[in-house]
């Protein structure tokens, strides 16, 4: 089945601000300015409001559809490899996301690499959804939600949870997600000329800023999901594109999921690029995409 015209504009654009952000030393603030255009992929969806909250100390973001049901919330971690783009790239897609799934989501605008190294960016996750229970959510009530580096703190978040007994969310979306962060995939490679995002220097650059303790193993289950015992995650729906460098992560995950039969779906996106859902609105692949993502979040929230 051809892709559409849109989905190959997207890559287009992806590759001209790739290229822009790529430019040798160029400030990072000027880098980050770039990655954070990248919301002008995705168009405004209609009847979603937004509100800046300080979510326990993290700054977020509301995106509010009209008739959200008030008992319920999605977290949203945005991508950018812990390094770039914030809660204000990933604003129009978790919106879309937000008004397919009928609930609002609160977009976490997590401390970023490398002035704040792991584990910074999940211990502000788990501060934004203990707020949330705060606020009267409950945890089941919640969908943990995010893509690149913000798909594997959808999930880490969870396992973090886990491994200290609490509640976790009651389901979650984990998009284009990082989770070998030895970077051995065959994708990696294979796809370099296919990923208009990311390429193996790009996620090195990121493994180096994020992952700053020399101590840190690339393999440790607690950065690297494709290692993790998953018993007890809630039910997981994974989303990627095939023309990733990180599909096969996307992929290994799906299968651990499996192995730990874990309630779950996989949804491999032909020829989708990395961070796909940045093109909501725009490329009915993504919007279809979306809205699959939406059934699974009111399924298994119970919206």
């Amino acid at each position: 089945m051809a892709v559409s015209r849109q989905q190959h504009e997207f890559a287009e654009f992806q590759a001209r601000t790739s290229a822009k952000s790529g430019v040798p030393g160029l400030d990072l603030a000027v880098v980050r300015d770039i990655i954070d255009s990248y919301q002008r992929a995705s168009t405004e969806p209609e009847g979603v409001s937004y509100a800046e909250v300080d979510a326990g100390g993290v700054p977020a973001l509301w995106a509010i559809p009209e008739g959200a049901d008030p008992d319920k919330a999605l977290l949203h971690f945005h991508f950018g490899g812990s390094v770039t783009a914030s809660m204000y790239s990933d604003r129009k897609a978790a919106g879309h996301i937000a008004k397919a799934t009928g609930v609002r989501s609160l977009v976490v605008d997590f401390r970023l690499a490398p002035e704040h190294p792991y584990p910074a960016q999940l211990d502000d996750a788990e501060t934004a959804y203990r707020w949330l229970l705060s606020q009267g959510y409950e945890p089941k009530n919640i969908g943990s939600t995010g893509h690149s580096i913000g798909g594997t703190l959808a999930v880490l978040l969870p396992l973090r949870l886990l491994a200290k007994g609490e509640a976790t969310p009651g389901a979650i979306v984990s998009v284009s997600p990082w989770t070998d962060l030895t970077i051995q995939n065959p994708s990696v490679d294979a796809n370099e000329d296919n990923d208009k995002m990311l390429s193996r220097a790009t996620l090195e650059l990121f493994r180096s800023a994020w992952l700053q303790d020399p101590a840190v193993d690339f393999t440790d289950p607690q950065i690297s999901l494709v290692n993790a015992d998953l018993t007890g995650l809630p039910p997981t729906t994974v989303h990627y594109g095939e023309y990733e460098t990180l599909a096969d992560d996307g992929a290994a995950l799906g299968r651990r999921l499996a192995e730990f039969k874990i309630t779950s779906e996989v949804h491999p996106l032909p020829e989708g690029q990395h961070s796909f859902i940045l093109s909501a609105g725009r490329v009915p692949e993504t919007d279809q995409a979306i809205q699959q993502m939406g059934q699974w979040l009111r399924r298994h929230l119970g919206t």
